[in-house]
C-alpha cells in the first residue's frame, strides 16, 4: 500500500504507528550502547564477576510479564466490547507496572544492604552499570505507565472502541517493549556479566 493512500485518519494514524517506532529504535539504540559499554568494561580488574542480581529484580520480571498479559486481555475485552473487563484489566496493568517499579526499588535496597552503593567508596563499576541501566529503565517503565494513565482516562470518555483503539495499540506496543526490555537486560546482567 502506498503511504500516501487513505483518509485523513488512516495518514495520522500510519504517521503515530512510525513515530512510535522510531522512538523505540532510539532506545533500543541507547541500550544497545549501554551494554556495549558493560560488554567492554567487564574486561576491567575491578569488575564483579561472581555478583548475584537481588531476587527483587526477578520478582519484577514477574510482575511486567504479568502485566503485558493483563494489557493484551484489555485489549480483548475492549475488541469484544466487554468495557468494565476492560477497565478490571486496564487498572491491573497499571498497578502491576507500579509493582515493578516498587521491586527495583527494593532491589537497589538488597544492592545497598550488600555493601554496594552507586558512587563512592563502597561503588564499583559493576554495580554503577546495573545502577544506571535499570534507573534508565524505569524511566521508560514511568512513561509507560503514563501512557497507560492517559489509556484509563481516555478509556474512561468512551474514545475507544472495537474498532476505534489506536491509543491503546500504541501504549501497549510501548509497554510490551519495556516488557521485552527488562527481560532482555536481566538475562544480560543475569548471565552474560
Amino acid at each position: 500500500m502506498d503511504l500516501t493512500e487513505g483518509t485523513i485518519e488512516e495518514k495520522t494514524n500510519r504517521a503515530k504507528r512510525m513515530m512510535l517506532w522510531f522512538g523505540i529504535g532510539s532506545l533500543i539504540m541507547s541500550f544497545a550502547g549501554l551494554t556495549s559499554a558493560v560488554l567492554v568494561s567487564r574486561k576491567r580488574e575491578d569488575w564483579l564477576h561472581d555478583f548475584t542480581m537481588p531476587k527483587s529484580f526477578l520478582i519484577s520480571c514477574a510482575l511486567i510479564v504479568i502485566s503485558s498479559i493483563t494489557f493484551i486481555a484489555a485489549k480483548k475485552a475492549l475488541k469484544n466490547n466487554n468495557r468494565s473487563l476492560t477497565t478490571i484489566m486496564l487498572l491491573l496493568t497499571f498497578g502491576l507496572g507500579v509493582g515493578f517499579i516498587i521491586s527495583q526499588f527494593q532491589g537497589f535496597e538488597e544492592i545497598v544492604n550488600s555493601g554496594y552503593h552507586f558512587t563512592g567508596k563502597t561503588s564499583n563499576v559493576t554495580m554503577s552499570f546495573i545502577y544506571i541501566i535499570a534507573a534508565v529503565h524505569i524511566l521508560h517503565v514511568v512513561a509507560g505507565l503514563i501512557s497507560i494513565i492517559v489509556v484509563i482516562y481516555n478509556h474512561f470518555k468512551q474514545k475507544y472502541s472495537a474498532t476505534h483503539m489506536l491509543g491503546m495499540e500504541l501504549s501497549a506496543t510501548f509497554w510490551h517493549f519495556v516488557d521485552i526490555l527488562w527481560l532482555f537486560l536481566f538475562l544480560f546482567l543475569t548471565y552474560l556479566v
